[in-house]
């Protein structure tokens, strides 16, 4: 074996990728929603580190399978997950799990969610339908979460409580409106998600 090829040192984190030092909690929150409703590009736009993600191309095997009614134009959709990280506090950061939308890749939310305080649903208001199940996925499961209102350019606005109808949300649930491409309407997002985690926890307590 060369010498210069045994001695090599696997890399480590970018500089910009390490935690910092003052961190003592995590916490691990999943972004999830319909084919199409933004969910990558909120975790890129969010995270303050590299994101992860695992986008293929889409084919032509995938016509018949997956809906992709109002987002003709995607060519490349999540198959397992994207990841990110976001430091809300110097002693607090969120883990972002983004989930694939189509359904034929919902076997993977059991990882996904496990150990999850919460989650975020990206709505889009022109397919609302596309919401209907994996809301009531999260209901199933017991999971805390917010629903975010991701504003695309044709899309139709509702007011609040339109929405909280149509998706058939308890009075409780907040909902936000957001542009998933901007990291401030994202972090404004999470932000929403963690004072109603911590509104619920002061309940129990």
């Amino acid at each position: 074996m060369d010498a210069a090829v045994g001695s090599a040192q696997v890399p480590g984190p970018r500089a910009e990728d390490r935690m910092p030092e003052t961190v003592t909690s995590a916490v691990k929150i999943v972004i999830v929603g319909g084919f199409g409703v933004g969910k990558t590009t909120m975790v890129g736009s969010v995270s303050e580190i590299r994101p992860l993600t695992t986008e293929e191309t889409m084919t032509q095997a995938g016509i018949g399978v997956d809906d992709n009614y109002g987002s003709e134009t995607k060519t490349a959709t999540t198959v397992a997950m994207d990841f990110g990280r976001i430091s809300i506090t110097d002693e607090l950061v969120l883990y972002l799990f983004g989930t694939p939308g189509q359904e034929r890749f919902w076997f993977l939310w059991n990882g996904l969610f496990e150990g999850a305080l919460g989650a975020v649903v990206l709505i889009d208001s022109r397919r609302l339908e596309v919401s209907f199940d994996v809301i009531g996925r999260l209901e199933e499961r017991g999971v805390p979460f917010v629903i975010a209102n991701n504003a695309f350019p044709d899309g139709p606005s509702y007011p609040s409580e339109e929405l909280r109808s149509a998706l058939d949300l308890d009075p409780h649930v907040p909902i936000i409106e957001c542009d998933a491409r901007r990291r401030a309407s994202s972090r404004d997002v999470l932000m929403t998600l963690m004072r109603y985690l911590h509104e619920m926890a002061l309940q129990r307590a």
